[in-house]
């Protein structure tokens, strides 16, 4: 008899303030890519108290206008009133940025990788997006909340929200949904109202994303502090990278420990997680297995990686040291390899940094590729092996 067990995975919205940091980092470096698409960028963000300090390290044959990225991008999130203590024309904006350093430069202009370390990416079958039921309804409830706030359907919410969804488990089987958590700022109107918050949150965002998952029995916090007024920035600093959890796959797999936000496409902590998703989706897709994790890792200045490993953790259809044999046909490991097959060059990853990099549906808009780890392309070709 399998085990019965609970997993807790969490996201936070747009207007979280780690994530304000990491959406000014990422619209820093998409206008930089729109005009040289080979910019070299490494751009981090803190924000405070009406305050935006972005530093970091950017080699680019164009300019920007950094101020006024950051205060579209604060415009954008939803932070326009000066009596938050944040907003787009009332905050400082500091820029500390410096050259990139020409000892890393040296190993990525051979096309080499642009640091050392290990990156994981992972899938599974518990959502049609193949990703984790935990992590993927999170982020659906933060998306919820933004789009309530932003239509107006919801009045008086702000755009700082936490969401968190605890799954039970019957060994590796997703049952039911035990807990979901929503923490979400809003006006003082809901102040002596949260019953009334609860049940509309409920109605109009938790019902509509949890859909045939929902079920009276679950157990819903609705801001269980009793009031979340006070928020964003002006509530706690925010930096760039702080919520790489989020950002992946919620807990599940592992992590190599590297953040996205901020950095271009040589940087193989961002290109490299996204490639190994892309592989693990696409075994996953190909029915090679239930679940995959795929970890790849880089020396610095070297092209090939040092080391590829695929885990389906027993749910393998095939076996395994040819599923990895495969993995190495099909796929181009070298940085170059994975800026070209993802098209990474493109102004295309402020996107990314809010609702999560994984489980996003893969589109073209304007000339531009969008999420293109996502694809499963590859299936066909992976089965071939088989």
């Amino acid at each position: 008899m399998s085990e019965t067990q609970l997993f807790t995975s969490e996201s936070v919205s747009m207007g979280h303030p780690d994530k304000i940091a990491d959406q000014i980092s990422d619209a820093i470096l998409d206008a930089m890519l729109a005009d040289d698409p080979h910019s070299r960028v490494a751009v981090e963000t803190m924000v405070a108290t009406g305050l935006v300090v972005v530093a970091g390290e950017v080699t680019t044959r164009t300019y920007v206008d950094i101020q006024e990225v950051v205060r579209e991008t604060i415009e954008d999130i939803g932070y326009t009133d000066a009596r938050l203590h944040f907003s787009n024309e009332s905050c400082a904006v500091m820029v500390a940025l410096n050259k990139q350093s020409p000892d890393i430069a040296m190993g990525v202009d051979k096309e080499g990788a642009g640091d050392q370390g290990m990156m994981f990416g992972f899938a599974c079958r518990e959502t049609p997006e193949l990703m984790p039921l935990p992590i993927q309804l999170s982020h659906r409830l933060m998306e919820g909340q933004a789009n309530a706030r932003r239509s107006g359907s919801i009045p008086g919410l702000r755009p700082d929200a936490k969401g968190q969804v605890t799954v039970e488990y019957d060994g590796r089987t997703p049952k039911a949904i035990e807990t979901v958590v929503i923490s979400t700022q809003h006006d003082k109107s809901w102040n002596d109202r949260q019953g009334e918050l609860k049940k509309t949150i409920v109605d109009e965002i938790v019902k509509p994303v949890l859909g045939e998952w929902w079920n009276p029995s679950i157990t819903v916090h609705i801001n269980p502090t009793g009031r979340f007024e006070i928020g964003g920035p002006h509530g706690d600093a925010g930096l760039t990278g702080r919520k790489i959890i989020v950002d992946t796959y919620g807990g599940r797999g592992r992590h190599g420990g590297g953040a996205f936000s901020g950095k271009d496409p040589t940087k193989v902590d961002r290109s490299a997680a996204y490639m190994a998703r892309y592989v693990a989706k696409n075994v996953v897709a190909a029915e090679l297995a239930d679940e995959c994790e795929v970890q790849l890792s880089y020396a610095i200045g070297v092209a090939e990686p040092t080391s590829v490993r695929v885990d389906t953790y027993g749910t393998e259809k095939a076996e395994p040291a040819k599923i990895a044999k495969a993995v190495r046909e099909v796929f181009k490991l070298t940085p170059r390899g994975i800026i070209d097959q993802l098209n990474l060059r493109s102004p295309i990853y402020k996107r990314t940094a809010r609702h999560g990099h994984f489980g996003r549906k893969p589109v073209t808009e304007n000339g531009l590729d969008f999420f293109t780890w996502e694809r499963t392309d590859k299936a066909d070709a992976l089965k071939s092996f088989f």
